[in-house]
């Protein structure tokens, strides 16, 4: 019999653990036997490994029900509440914030507006001061917090730095997750808003069951994100899904015409209502929309495009036109839906982000 060395038998406690942990989470509350069967590990192993980590505080012994007969099996469940992450928009007219357990169930939201003019400084600074603020009011320790992660506008690099910001002043070189790694004094990330809204709709949304996806987020601004296989697409720098900075898809030009005369509400409504001037200008913003979603589509051939972010919740009056514009530029057009989380997708998609960190570096799952 080969004896297991001090590596190998390490190596085996972190194996046996992670298996454990991912089957304790996906039962919820199970008991010992029901844990050995699902892991294929002995009885023993898996109760060596519950008291381990029940002792680091991330499992409970759930009390057994009321009137079982005999001795009651011990039961066990993992302690969502033993640290939480926080997800946050820093956005060009508002911050969003999210604080989620480590089952990433979100227990609080906090909003605060920012000026669309407002300096890196200032907008940093709502962005912390909102952060901390969700916490304290729901009453969680900011030593809690294990990690944070923020989605911004722009091209966001692997390091969480912004390399290129078109449409925040000074935002260009910002170091996002630096920055907000100061916050709680924990882990932090920062990555693309388009990007995380499309993770969040692959993680709880409209695009669970697709594979291949693309994301438009719309409102006060226009950008893409790109899932393939069920991943993010980031490409080498950051820059996938970045189509609306060139002038010819115009994206931009097509968002500013849509709210010349009334804010983008406003114009929906009344295009709703059969106003001829305000469906000219939604169609139009549609046309434009298509233009570079179809772009994207023809790379990729996704099975889904989501619309997501403030503009989506205008519905089947933005939609409509939108698929009929794709009809005419794509080869073979995807499901066209309308996002589940609307305006907070971003901040959502960053608590997906913040506890994939937590898991991988933390947890160890």
């Amino acid at each position: 019999m080969t004896e297991l060395g001090p590596g190998d038998a390490s190596l085996l406690r972190k194996v046996n653990t992670q298996v454990t942990l991912k089957a304790l989470r996906r039962a919820g509350v199970a008991t010992l036997t029901q844990l050995s069967r699902i892991t294929g590990l002995s009885r023993q192993t898996v109760e060596a490994v519950l008291d381990e980590l029940a002792a680091r505080g991330y499992v409970r012994e759930v009390p057994p029900d009321e009137g079982v007969m005999g001795r009651p099996a011990r039961r066990f469940a993992f302690r969502a509440d033993a640290g939480h992450v926080v997800g946050v928009e820093v956005g060009g007219d508002g911050i969003v914030v999210a604080l989620a357990d480590l089952n990433g169930e979100v227990i609080a939201w906090r909003r605060a507006a920012v000026s669309v003019d407002a300096a890196a400084p200032e907008r940093l600074e709502a962005a912390r001061r909102t952060s901390l603020a969700c916490v304290d009011d729901a009453g969680v320790a900011r030593r809690q917090v294990w990690a944070v992660a923020a989605g911004t506008p722009g091209i966001v690099d692997r390091t969480g730095r912004v390399s290129l910001s078109l449409t925040l002043p000074g935002w260009t070189g910002v170091d996002l997750a630096g920055l907000a790694g100061r916050w709680f004094g924990g882990a932090a990330l920062a990555a693309n808003d388009a990007n995380l809204a499309a993770l969040a709709e692959h993680w709880r949304g409209s695009a669970q069951h697709a594979s291949d996806v693309v994301y438009v987020l719309t409102g006060h601004r226009t950008g893409a994100g790109i899932l393939i296989d069920g991943r993010l697409h980031t490409g080498r720098g950051g820059a996938a899904g970045e189509i609306g900075t060139l002038r010819q898809v115009g994206w931009e030009d097509a968002a500013r015409e849509l709210v010349k005369e009334a804010p983008a509400s406003v114009v929906f409504e009344a295009a709703l209502g059969g106003d001829r001037e305000a469906a000219r200008r939604v169609d139009h913003y549609a046309e434009k929309l298509a233009i570079g979603a179809s772009a994207l589509a023809l790379a990729v051939d996704p099975e889904l495009l989501v619309l997501g972010g403030g503009h989506a919740r205008a519905g089947e009056v933005l939609l409509e036109p939108l698929r009929r514009h794709l009809a005419e530029l794509c080869v073979s057009v995807p499901e066209v839906v309308v996002s589940t989380f609307g305006d907070e997708g971003v901040a959502l998609g960053a608590v997906r982000l913040a506890l994939d960190h937590v898991e991988r570096e933390v947890l160890g799952i």
